[in-house]
């Protein structure tokens, strides 16, 4: 059994470990609610916007030539990966690593060839040493969120899908359900698929100013953007609760190990002083 000083040190350890979890929590808590709402905010109008440019590729808006909506024979593939910069968030970014990896290993898109561009260092470091498709990789852009840095990098595989560098781009991330849960979501970005036919539905053609080829281009671009910054935000949300959950885990984990170690103390203490009494009545007992 160890020593009473070698139980008291390892219960100060704890509870240190415990103040810096309960903290982290916290502020963990703090930002969730900051990215929470605007992940929720962002939701309305990405959907929106994928639902008018997918009835746009409904009705035939292929034929006027516009790139992101050609169909192509599946060639090579581009994925797009969203982690996390930093770890102690559960399995937030194991769980979007994982299944990175199996898309890529089990290619169930039909593609004969995959690339990654990952977003983020968690998902770079566990990338990189298990795959050798990863392209290119951002770090560092999680702690800001903004329109702009989505916007460039949707505009990046915009231009590679029109070079016909990929024929078909994915995005996947985790999708913020909840405090507790985050959901590993995969969407096709490119080429846009259209929106399925009701059987009696009659497809009536939009009239569009000031052309349809121009309009097309700009709302095409635009949808890539807007979906690539709204999973962001779901990501970024989602990792925090998911770091408030893990700290919230490891605070009350800390807890119960104070507790047992505060009981092993005081049997050891109890041993040690029945001992000491042991050894002062013998000694008293050999006197006489």
């Amino acid at each position: 059994m160890a020593n009473l000083k070698d139980i008291k040190k390892r219960i100060g350890s704890v509870k240190n470990t415990q103040q810096i979890t309960k903290a982290m929590k916290m502020v963990a808590a703090a930002k969730l609610r900051r990215a929470q709402d605007a992940a929720v905010s962002s939701r309305p109008y990405a959907q929106k916007l994928a639902e008018v440019v997918s009835n746009l590729a409904k009705r035939g808006a292929c034929e006027e030539g516009n790139p992101l909506m050609e169909q192509r024979d599946k060639g090579r593939a581009l994925l797009v990966v969203l982690t996390a910069d930093r770890g102690l968030c559960g399995g937030f970014n194991s769980q979007i690593n994982k299944a990175a990896e199996a898309w890529i290993n089990e290619n169930p898109e039909g593609y004969e060839a995959a690339d990654i561009l990952v977003i983020g260092r968690k998902g770079k470091e566990y990338l990189e040493r298990r795959l050798d498709c990863v392209t290119k990789s951002y770090e560092h852009l999680t702690g800001n969120v903004n329109f702009q840095t989505a916007s460039l990098i949707g505009q990046e595989v915009v231009e590679w899908f029109e070079e016909e560098k990929y024929d078909g781009v994915f995005l996947m991330y985790n999708a913020f359900k909840s405090a507790i849960t985050q959901v590993v979501t995969t969407v096709q970005l490119m080429p846009i698929v259209p929106a399925e036919t009701e059987a009696d539905e009659i497809v009536v053609d939009y009239i569009y100013e000031p052309n349809r080829c121009g309009l097309l281009d700009e709302i095409c671009a635009k949808q890539i953007e807007v979906q690539l910054f709204s999973a962001l935000l779901e990501s970024v949300a989602a990792e925090h609760g998911a770091r408030m959950s893990a700290m919230d885990s490891a605070t009350r984990n800390a807890s119960e190990m104070i507790k047992k170690l505060t009981l092993d103390y005081n049997r050891a203490r109890q041993a040690a002083i029945t001992t000491e009494l042991t050894e002062i009545v013998a000694g008293a007992e050999s006197v006489k």
